[in-house]
């Protein structure tokens, strides 16, 4: 078998975002990036270099090749640069002269020539124009050649870009270097709303990553029963009523069950019956070779030496935590005592006022007695040994009460919480002498 000839060649673009043009080296050894001056059928051009010199095989050439004069140097930017303002001048008069002559057109781009001997005018229009008047109105202005071109509105978004829907800027004036045909029928694959608002890009045609994923959704389409095939699942026979192509699922819509119940199978679970439903009487054929998956059995256990072994670290940790908690629980257990005595002071003191004050008239004269019942309440409360005890001869009258020892009253602590009250005194009030 005899093997294909190879050619160097340098891979050329006149724009950021157009075509690759293959072009002889002819001597020169441009890199990527470098501008380049181009020997085109139009003339002299200055083109952006987008690989260096490289072999291709020759079927993938156009013979004959077009050179490469030279790498672009300062006086050839200083050209471009001119040509450029040339540009927006004549991009600003053409609008006029289109007003002018009253043309349906709307310019998009003007290009001018590296040499300056040729200025094309890129615009568009819903129809044709005459604009022959408008190009001799031209040519008398800038005294070179004139050229009219119109293009669709894809060149346009493409040379003006822009802001798609997904937020990004426009696919064809970003990467793309030639536009692919795009039908709705990618859309129904895809299973998108036909809706035109929504799968069309802002240039009015159907968006160009419509066609990104579909050789993916074709062979996705093929693994799955069409939407309303009869077909064949492990519960039985039915039709599916929806499909889930990115998940590979169906659901299916059985015989005999309801029109809303319906059941989830993945693809390898259902099987299309070939020609769809049979007529009445004859026989369902049996076509589905799923197999159910046998179910996993978990190995057994093995017992891991390593794990009764306590490391230093976690054993230290333990520790700590042990000895965390011992101090919370003494602290909590002196907390609780120190409650229970705080209550019995309490209870002790008030016991106390509340005697004190029967003794000294507090509801009731001296030397008034009891009433029976009361005293046998009182008794009732009081332990054995204080019932028993032999009643206290009272005192005199005008005897007053004998004082506790000091002793005595130092032990008993006064509570902090009680409020101190005024007792009322025996002695006689004196009277004011009289004038």
């Amino acid at each position: 078998m005899r093997k294909s000839q190879v050619t160097d060649v340098v891979s050329i673009k006149f724009k950021p975002c157009g075509k690759v043009y293959y072009f002889a080296p002819n001597g020169t050894a441009p890199q990527e990036g470098d501008r380049v001056v181009v020997e085109t059928s139009s003339g002299k051009e200055v083109a952006l270099c987008a690989q260096g010199v490289h072999a291709v095989a020759d079927d993938r050439v156009v013979q004959p090749l077009q050179p490469v004069l030279r790498v672009a140097d300062e006086q050839d930017l200083q050209t471009l640069e001119n040509n450029k303002k040339r540009e927006a001048e004549a991009f600003q008069i053409c609008k006029k002269k289109i007003v002018e002559h009253g043309l349906d057109m709307k310019l998009v781009e003007v290009e001018c020539s590296f040499e300056g001997n040729k200025i094309t005018f890129f615009f568009t229009s819903e129809g044709r124009v005459d604009f022959r008047e408008l190009v001799k109105d031209l040519a008398s202005v800038f005294r070179s050649r004139i050229e009219l071109r119109q293009i669709g509105v894809r060149d346009e978004a493409k040379a003006l870009g822009g802001i798609g829907m997904c937020g990004r800027p426009f696919c064809c004036s970003e990467f793309l270097s030639e536009f692919y045909p795009v039908s709705t029928k990618m859309a129904k694959v895809q299973n998108l709303s036909l809706n035109p608002k929504k799968i069309s890009g802002c240039c009015g045609r159907l968006m160009c990553c419509l066609r990104y994923e579909q050789e993916a959704y074709e062979d996705l389409v093929k693994t799955v029963p069409k939407n309303g095939a009869f077909v064949q699942t492990p519960d039985g026979y039915g039709n599916v009523t929806q499909i889930d192509l990115l998940r590979q699922t169906v659901k299916v819509r059985l015989d005999g069950s309801g029109p809303m119940e319906q059941k989830l199978y993945t693809a390898e679970q259902v099987a299309a019956i070939p020609g769809g439903r049979p007529r009445a009487g004859e026989p369902l054929p049996d076509v589905l070779k799923y197999v159910p998956p046998a179910k996993k059995t978990e190995p057994e256990k093995v017992k891991d030496e390593w794990a009764d072994i306590v490391l230093l670290d976690e054993y230290q940790d333990e520790e700590k935590q042990k000895a965390r908690r011992e101090r919370l629980a003494a602290a909590e257990k002196a907390e609780q005592e120190a409650r229970a005595k705080y209550e019995g002071q309490h209870r002790s003191g008030r016991s106390r006022r509340r005697g004190g004050r029967g003794g000294h008239g507090g509801g009731q004269k001296q030397g008034e007695e009891k009433p029976q019942q009361q005293r046998q309440g009182q008794n009732a409360n009081k332990p054995r040994q204080q019932q028993s005890k032999k009643p206290q001869p009272k005192k005199p009258e005008g005897e007053k009460p004998q004082a506790k020892p000091a002793q005595e009253n130092a032990e008993k602590k006064p509570n902090p919480n009680h409020r101190r009250r005024r007792r009322p005194s025996n002695k006689p009030k004196q009277s004011k002498p009289e004038e």
